[in-house]
């Protein structure tokens, strides 16, 4: 093999190496929710696995979004535990009234319209389907925040929606989505 040819090849794998570490460690920032939730935890006590009883549906059918803090407060008007994520949740935002400021992973961009009541009452999509098994997990992931778009990494993505509509045999057309 020719030396140019070697040299070009060892270049360009650490340009592509360099380029799939450093660019997302440059395109997003990262931050932590400001409460560490366990989902697992919470549903084991609970007795329930349903993401409905937290994250409500409204009678119109719109999302009525994350949960209000009320509903934390029936169980942690005072630290039930030790961990210093309940007396986060507690000293900070149950006792002085104030609702947690949770980053939300799938904030949808305002060009489209997007229906839970659609997909979860209509078509009976379970939540995992879209949103993955949290009520499987303890740890909240970190928050990746795109630093051009604003919006998170962990946002579906157009490509996503669409291979579930073409698997469901959905055609909802550009407008069935876009605004």
């Amino acid at each position: 093999m020719p030396r140019s040819l070697l040299a070009f090849l060892i270049g360009f794998c650490a340009v592509l190496t360099a380029g799939w570490t450093a660019l997302p460690k440059l395109l997003y920032t990262r931050q932590a929710q400001p409460v560490a939730f366990r989902h697992k935890t919470h549903a084991a006590k609970s007795g329930t696995a349903d993401c409905a009883s937290c994250h409500v549906l409204r009678d119109d059918g719109a999302f009525a979004g994350l949960p209000a803090n009320e509903g934390c407060a029936g169980c942690h008007a005072e630290p039930m535990g030790t961990t210093p994520a309940e007396a986060t949740l507690v000293n900070n935002y149950i006792k002085p009234q104030r609702e947690t400021p949770w980053l939300v992973y799938a904030r949808q961009p305002a060009n489209v319209r997007f229906s839970h009541a659609i997909h979860a009452r209509r078509a009976g999509l379970e939540c995992s389907k879209c949103h993955g098994a949290h009520g499987d997990t303890d740890v909240v992931p970190v928050y990746l925040q795109n630093r051009i778009s604003g919006y998170s990494r962990d946002l579906l993505s157009m490509g996503a929606c669409e291979k579930c509509h073409r698997e469901h045999h959905v055609d909802a057309g550009c407008l069935g989505c876009h605004q």
